[in-house]
């Protein structure tokens, strides 16, 4: 199949962890409203039934924010923010406690409702997904507001789709018309829709990357696509520069992976601003606590154990630092990965700033696959 006769899309939910709060307290919609902190900002329920919400101006911990809403968004407030600063942007919003049992559970509705219209879907996270439409009978724009229609009867939320013909691109036109948007886009779009986006439109470059291209003139996509080649090979590795000038001119020849069998699960998250293991000590260690959590969580929803666990870093030369360490004993247990995550922390040089932070649990077995023993100090996990 040629990229011309493929329909990739990706399908991202809006806003997706505060969309599942507001659907428990509609009463915030429309108002700017954080999640992120502690289980203490708890909304209270008066004795007239009536609830009251904690406000961030109150927050006086450490925490970071895990999402916001687009309210807040227009007031600054972005995710992997300190909520002090987000407090001092927008004191009067609403802070709610992250519920990660919600978000896997609408994550899943989603998901199932997109696999009843179109199977061929690879799982990018918890709230996005690319699915190849290429062999899916029907015309475009009537099979995209199908599979919106699907999730929103659902889960009651609404999701932004790009449909373009790779990977690449479609993640790109997912965000053009965001809430509740759609677009498709051709490659004969690219230069009216895709050259006059900034470049840090496009998903890999990040903010270091997008300030040196401006440091050479290089402002938008556009500006990319005809640059000289040279310029971005003095100035970038060669695989990155080579990468550059393809994504300038849509090129992406990646597949869609519907791998069935797991073979590793991870979670990683890149910062909106580079980050200082010492500087930034309060705000990465509640990350790298809440990453943690999600990966043990994963492992415990889908049936697994792991015996390596590993780390990795970004920094912001873009060169990746890993390090890894195997486990006496298979594990889903956050605080055991936590601590053997903590241990390849500690074998890393943390001199200079980062800008993505991943944890990764390998050598995934199912708990009967394990050693009796193995297995008996595992068998909590999976008691309930």
């Amino acid at each position: 199949m040629t990229s011309n006769s493929r329909r990739i899309a990706h399908l991202d939910m809006d806003a997706f962890y505060a969309s599942v709060e507001l659907l428990r307290y509609p009463e915030l919609r429309g108002l700017p409203v954080v999640i992120g902190g502690g289980s203490a900002n708890q909304p209270v329920t008066e004795s007239d039934g009536t609830r009251r919400f904690f406000k961030i101006k109150d927050y006086a911990g450490r925490g970071v924010v895990t999402t916001s809403t687009y309210a807040a968004r227009a007031l600054g407030v972005f995710s992997a923010m300190g909520i002090m600063k987000a407090a001092h942007l927008a004191p009067e919003a609403i802070l709610l406690p992250t519920d990660f049992d919600a978000y896997r559970h609408y994550s899943r509705l989603f998901k199932q409702a997109v696999a009843k219209i179109a199977p061929l879907i690879e799982d990018r996270g918890i709230d996005e997904i690319y699915i190849d439409l290429s062999d899916e009978p029907g015309e475009t724009q009537e099979l995209a507001m199908k599979i919106k229609a699907a999730v929103f009867d659902a889960t009651q939320l609404s999701c932004s789709i790009g449909i373009a013909p790779n990977k690449l691109l479609a993640k790109i036109c997912s965000d053009l018309e965001k809430p509740n948007g759609l677009t498709i886009l051709q490659y004969a779009d690219i230069p009216s829709r895709i050259w006059p986006l900034p470049a840090r439109k496009v998903n890999g470059i990040g903010p270091k990357a997008d300030a040196k291209l401006a440091s050479i003139g290089i402002f938008t996509v556009g500006d990319l696509a005809s640059a000289d080649p040279d310029l971005l090979q003095t100035n970038f590795t060669a695989s990155y520069a080579s990468w550059l000038r393809d994504i300038a001119q849509g090129i992406d020849e990646r597949p869609v992976a519907t791998v069935s069998e797991t073979k590793s699960i991870s979670r990683e998250t890149t910062f909106e601003r580079d980050m200082h293991a010492r500087h930034d000590r309060a705000a990465l260690t509640v990350i790298f606590d809440n990453l943690c959590q999600r990966v043990a969580g994963d492992l415990v929803r889908k049936g697994y154990v792991g015996r390596t666990v590993g780390i990795k870093l970004r920094y912001t030369d873009f060169k990746i630092m890993t390090r890894v360490i195997t486990l006496p004993t298979p594990t889903a247990d956050a605080l055991t990965i936590r601590r053997a995550a903590g241990e390849c922390l500690q074998r890393i040089p943390l001199e200079q700033r980062f800008r993505l932070l991943g944890v990764r649990v390998d050598n995934l077995s199912k708990p009967q696959e394990a050693s009796a023993s193995d297995y008996l100090s595992q068998k909590e996990l999976f008691s309930d």
